[in-house]
Formats: structure tokens, sequence, C-alpha cells
């Protein structure tokens, strides 16, 4: 039986979300893609972490106003400055089958960075 997962971030689609063709642009889902991961890269240190890779993105279904979108996240690997995290992104069909669709996919790159916006370490090298 699978382990019971609690998505970074649950949002409901909106019209003003829409492509040219009616669904949701990829583009938003990669906005939220991005929030999630950040929000897992967050749990390594107090640290300002900012994207530097997003790799295969995989877009496997399409998105629908209405749908509830829950994306969950969880760290893949942490290096001494880096985070990757892997984000999977569900869609609940509410407005057809309630079916949870898996609809996007991705590996995000996440540095820790000063104010400056030099890399340093994700916990303190002194303690």
């Amino acid at each position: 039986m699978a382990e019971p997962r609690d998505p970074a971030i649950r949002v409901m689609m909106l019209p003003r979300d829409t492509n040219g063709l009616g669904t949701i642009f990829g583009g938003i889902i990669l906005s939220y893609l991005d929030l999630a991961g950040e929000i897992e890269a967050r749990r390594h240190g107090p640290r300002r972490f900012v994207t530097v890779a997003m790799r295969e993105v995989i877009f496997s279904a399409p998105v629908y106003v209405g749908d509830v979108v829950s994306f969950y996240a969880r760290t893949v690997r942490v290096g001494r400055t880096s985070v990757t995290v892997q984000v999977e992104v569900e869609a609940e069909r509410r407005h057809m089958t309630g079916e949870i669709v898996g609809v996007t996919k991705a590996e995000v790159v996440y540095v820790a960075v000063d104010e400056t916006g030099k890399s340093i370490p994700i916990k303190d090298e002194d303690a």
C-alpha cells in the first residue's frame, strides 16, 4: 500500500490560467511546480534558494479549468550548496469524473545564495 503524501501546494485552476486551446497554460503549472520545489528545498536550512535548473519537464496530460491540482515534492539529492527536488503534479478532475491523473513531473535544482546572489553552503560549516 502506498504511503500517504501531503502536497506542498494545492490549487484550483481558473479560467484566467488557460491558453488559446482552453486548457491550463503550461507556464502556470511550471510556476507552481517551482514554488512547490522551493518549499521542499527550504526544509534543508534557513537559506534563500534560487532555481538553477529544471530537468526533463514532462507534461503527460492536460489540466482543465476546475481541476484541483496537487504538487508533491520530495528531495532526491542534497549537495553542499544545492538541493535537487522531484516534483510530481496530479489533477483531480472535479468537473468530469473525479479521477486523479498524473499530469506533469520534473526534477528541479535549487542553490542556496546570500544577499548578493553568491552560492553558499546549505548548512553552516562552522557547526
